[in-house]
């Protein structure tokens, strides 16, 4: 009788295994997906940030360019500086200004594709 014990014992502890080994699995299948999502969630809302920051910059300096300052600046387009210290939360880019007549249009234009479009004011000159 000892062995019948001692058999339905490894019986018991071979289902345990097995109960263990699919709970693992479980969770493996269901935390690695949320571990990826978590990532790409992350890169998304940089992206979201660095978008945010660059359009409050153009529609600042687009503003003042509207209101007067655009008057002493040559026609065509040219490289704008501009002094923010939020620029420096921005991947590199630069500010792209072009006048024609009354019309003015001013870009950030990032030098590296890293998912952060153009962003683009137009305006004219009051």
């Amino acid at each position: 009788m000892k062995t019948k014990c001692l058999t339905s014992s490894g019986h018991r502890h071979g289902f345990l295994m097995v109960d263990v080994m699919i709970g693992l699995a479980i969770l493996t299948i269901a935390v690695f997906p949320l571990g990826f999502s978590f990532v790409r969630q992350r890169q998304v809302l940089r992206i979201e940030y660095y978008r945010c920051v660059a359009n409050e910059i153009v529609d600042g300096e687009m503003e003042i360019l509207a209101a007067g300052a655009a008057r002493n600046l040559p026609e065509g387009s040219q490289r704008y500086a501009f002094h923010s210290d939020a620029a420096s939360q921005l991947p590199p880019g630069h500010l792209q200004f072009t006048k024609t007549g009354n019309h003015l249009r001013l870009e950030w234009l990032p030098d590296k594709k890293r998912g952060v479009s153009p962003i683009v004011r137009e305006a004219n000159l009051k």
